[in-house]
């Protein structure tokens, strides 16, 4: 289960607060987190077999991330889920992106600018404004029950990089062939901290590499 906790307006230190694990097949060409040399303004892991990417920040401090629907694959979508993300980084907005949501095989997204937050499915209606709280996003529906386990455990942990990746363990899959490929901490306000932990297929701890930068508001 790929797990995406987000702490939104919760913490004084940091409005956005999100610890997340991305499960993929390890066979899956993916590069690590960087800014893109071709959308220097991203700061991203990149599917190297779509284009696309999981989660985002840009240096404005707008961030997006995606999850897969669970047995919500479309033979018939016309673009990777991982565009989604990539578009609202771009600066398409929320509700553009939801007049296409045919488009894609089963996803939840959340997507914010600091200002507001958003999430979409197309699974589940017209896109929503979420209120300052705790959120949960699985391979179900935000929320769902097979994430409030997580979420008890992600309000109890301090907004710092090594205690949200130490409680996000328990959520990783270790398998040789699908599993947790890699942990990420954002936490951004004014200023962003972004940290990205890799992992094996035998669950052995890569490099983390880390990133802060001070958000650039277009006035």
């Amino acid at each position: 289960m790929c797990l995406i906790l987000l702490g939104w307006r919760v913490h004084a230190a940091y409005p956005i607060v999100v610890a997340a694990n991305r499960d993929e097949f390890h066979g899956r060409p993916a590069a690590r987190a960087a800014f893109w040399e071709d959308k220097p303004g991203i700061l991203a892991g990149r599917d190297l077999l779509a284009g696309g990417t999981w989660l985002g920040v840009t240096r404005q401090g707008r961030f997006a991330m995606v999850t897969n629907y669970r047995g919500g694959t479309e033979p018939s979508a016309q673009e990777s889920r991982g565009a989604l993300v990539t578009h609202y980084l771009e600066g398409v907005p929320v509700p553009t992106l939801a007049q296409r949501k045919a488009a894609y095989s089963g996803f939840n997204l959340l997507a914010g600018d600091g200002e507001e937050l958003w999430w979409l499915s197309n699974r589940d209606g017209a896109p929503r404004p979420l209120a300052p709280g705790w959120y949960g996003l699985g391979n179900l529906l935000l929320d769902s029950p097979e994430v409030e386990p997580h979420k008890a455990r992600f309000r109890d942990c301090p907004a710092s990089p090594e205690p949200l990746f130490r409680m996000l363990e328990h959520a990783r899959i270790v398998d040789e062939r699908y599993g947790t490929r890699c942990s990420t901490v954002l936490l951004a306000g004014a200023d962003v901290r972004f940290a990205e932990r890799a992992f094996a297929g035998d669950g052995t701890e890569g490099t983390t590499l880390s990133y802060e930068f001070s958000v650039q508001r277009i006035s």
